[in-house]
């Protein structure tokens, strides 16, 4: 394909500012269904945080990292990792912890070339159990957002059964750059409407309870830290999926560089998100689709949304605005990014050919019902595993991976 501008070329200011600005469209409802895992009371300091953590991110990738156009948000794996702790009563002195040792892992991997090894493990089917595992483990928390407002529960369900078909529909119409602007128009058109049945808010978000920069208490837990290195896994297999796919589809060169300096940005940026405890970064797959809509390939177009986030955290005010979306309409966006996640697993699954028969959909369907299963267990039930092994069993994301890799390796490995 033949782009107005490559991966090194600089556009003008007016081009850059504009291909900045749908960047950023993408890159603030990315930031805003994060949000949900904040400490009671301090949604406001910490969605500032991730703000500045993902468009630093972004800009030390774009010019020394993996050097891609691509988007970093917060990890929905790592989102899991801290929903799961945070059910078995651990707080932020033991979860953000564990991502800074997450982080060091994933900086020395790319940093003595062990990611080759490692890739061995994960076979096309555990990579596509991944990705589909990832939205399964998601539903809880998304049900909660969607029925949050408990005097209006009913209208939350029928506003979220339109707008995810508004969505779906939008998505299969819209060519361009409109296709990556289904989600912030959801957002602002689905808070609208959403608003307008039931009550305008009377005020914006502000936090109530005292915040901080940095964690200022570090408790390392055993367990945590070992769900937490699943987790970490996992946002390997999602970083170089991400390069790899936007590489290959501009015909990037010198790939195993860019995966590998990429890779050290990030595991250093988790590092610093775990001390400033907020969810770590990861970079997105969906870049290619706006870098074909818009025929601009160019790495430095995603600076202006970058410093542009970085000057939006710099303002509490103007942050405030953007939670007041309700949580309703959040849970939506999130069920349908959820979504698509899935539908990219089963589109993997096809082209992989990772699914061939009966055993292979085995392999697959037992951890994920297996996922589900941990994920709705009841409390009494998670409190009955000894503390040390409690953070694994409880994330029903990390027992997902253990069954599918001992299924694939062990149970029912290929026969030669």
């Amino acid at each position: 394909m033949q782009f107005r501008y490559g991966i090194n070329d600089r556009p003008g200011w007016g081009a850059m500012l504009l291909y900045g600005l749908q960047w950023l469209m993408i890159c603030i409802p990315v930031v805003l269904t994060s949000t949900f895992v904040a400490p009671e009371g301090q949604t406001l300091f910490f969605t500032q945080k991730l703000f500045a953590i993902m468009g630093v991110t972004m800009i030390v990738n774009s010019l020394y990292g993996h050097r891609l156009p691509l988007v970093a948000g917060p990890a929905a794996v790592l989102l899991m990792g801290v929903l799961a702790a945070a059910s078995q009563g651990c707080g932020s002195e033991t979860i953000y912890p564990s991502m800074i040792v997450g982080g060091a892992m994933v900086a020395l991997i790319a940093a003595t070339g062990l990611m080759k090894k490692v890739q061995r493990v994960f076979t096309p089917r555990i990579v596509v159990a991944i990705v589909v595992l990832i939205s399964f483990t998601m539903a809880k928390p998304i049900v909660g957002m969607i029925f949050s407002d408990s005097s209006n529960q009913l209208t939350a369900l029928l506003f979220a059964l339109f707008a995810i078909f508004a969505m779906a529909v939008a998505n299969n119409l819209l060519r361009g750059v409109w296709k990556s602007m289904v989600v912030i128009v959801a957002m602002i058109a689905g808070s609208l409407i959403y608003y307008a049945l039931t009550s305008f808010p009377k005020q914006f978000v502000t936090d109530t309870q005292p915040s901080q920069l940095f964690v200022s208490e570090f408790n390392f837990d055993a367990g945590v830290v070992i769900a937490f290195v699943f987790c970490y896994i996992a946002l390997l297999i999602n970083q170089i999926g991400s390069v790899q796919s936007l590489g290959g589809f501009v015909g990037a060169d010198y790939m195993e560089s860019r995966q590998q300096r990429g890779m050290i940005v990030q595991g250093v940026m988790n590092m610093v998100s775990g001390a400033m405890g907020v969810v770590g970064p990861v970079d997105y797959s969906l870049s290619p689709g706006v870098v074909a809509s818009t025929s601009c390939a160019s790495r430095y177009t995603v600076i202006p949304a970058a410093v542009a986030m970085i000057i939006l955290a710099a303002f509490p005010d103007a942050v405030s605005v953007l939670l007041t979306i309700p949580q309703p309409v959040m849970g939506v966006v999130l069920l349908y990014l959820m979504a698509t996640q899935v539908a990219a697993g089963l589109d993997m699954m096809h082209t992989t050919s990772a699914v061939v028969n009966f055993k292979d959909g085995l392999v697959l369907s037992i951890p994920i019902m297996f996922t589900i299963i941990i994920s709705f267990a009841p409390q009494s039930a998670m409190q009955s595993v000894p503390a040390l092994l409690r953070p694994i069993v409880s994330n029903g994301f990390v027992m997902g991976i253990i069954i599918i890799l001992l299924l694939e390796h062990l149970f029912l490995k290929e026969k030669k």
